[in-house]
C-alpha cells in the first residue's frame, strides 16, 4: 500500500478556511489531476473540498458525486494519515453535501434520496461537535425539503 501524502491537501483546506479559495482550489485541482484513478481517498477527500471552492452548483454537485463514488473504495487505514478514525466518517457529509446542493437546484426527489441515505449512515459520527454539526445540517435539510415555501423553483 502506498502511503498518501496529505500535507498539501491539508495546506489547500486550510487556506480555504482563511478565504484564500483561489489557491486552495488551484492545489486541490493540481492534486485531481495528478492522482491515478485508483487513489480513492485521495480523490474523494479532493473532491469532497472541491466541491465547496465552486462557482457554480452544477459542477458543485458534480465534485460531491465524484466524492462519494469514491467513498466505497476508501478503507480506514486511507484517511489514517488525515486524523480520521473511519473512512464511512465521510458519507454523512457527502449525502448532506449532495442534499443540499440538489435541493438547492430543485430537484427535491434527488435531495429527500440524499436525506434518507445519509440519515442511515449518522451512526458513524461520534458525538463531538462535528457530529452534532453533521447531525444539525440533517434537520435542517429535511425542514427545507418539507417546507414547500422554502424550495426553489426548478430552472
Amino acid at each position: 500500500m502506498t502511503r498518501v501524502e496529505w500535507e498539501p491537501v491539508l495546506e489547500a483546506v486550510e487556506a480555504a478556511q482563511r478565504g484564500d479559495g483561489a489557491s486552495a482550489r488551484a492545489t486541490l485541482e493540481r492534486r485531481w489531476r495528478e492522482s491515478a484513478p485508483d487513489e480513492h481517498a485521495v480523490r474523494c477527500v479532493v473532491a469532497h473540498y472541491l466541491a465547496d471552492l465552486q462557482d457554480d452548483l452544477d459542477a458543485e454537485i458534480a465534485w460531491d458525486e465524484r466524492a462519494l463514488d469514491s467513498l466505497p473504495h476508501v478503507r480506514d487505514e486511507d484517511v489514517a494519515g488525515l486524523g480520521i478514525a473511519s473512512a464511512a466518517g465521510f458519507a454523512p457529509s457527502l449525502h448532506l453535501n449532495l442534499g443540499d446542493g440538489y435541493l438547492r437546484r430543485g430537484d427535491v426527489d434527488l435531495a429527500r434520496r440524499h436525506l434518507d441515505a445519509g440519515t442511515r449512515t449518522l451512526g458513524a459520527l461520534g458525538d463531538d461537535p462535528y457530529g452534532v454539526m453533521i447531525r444539525r445540517g440533517f434537520e435542517r435539510l429535511a425542514t427545507r425539503i418539507e417546507s414547500p415555501d422554502s424550495l426553489p423553483r426548478r430552472r
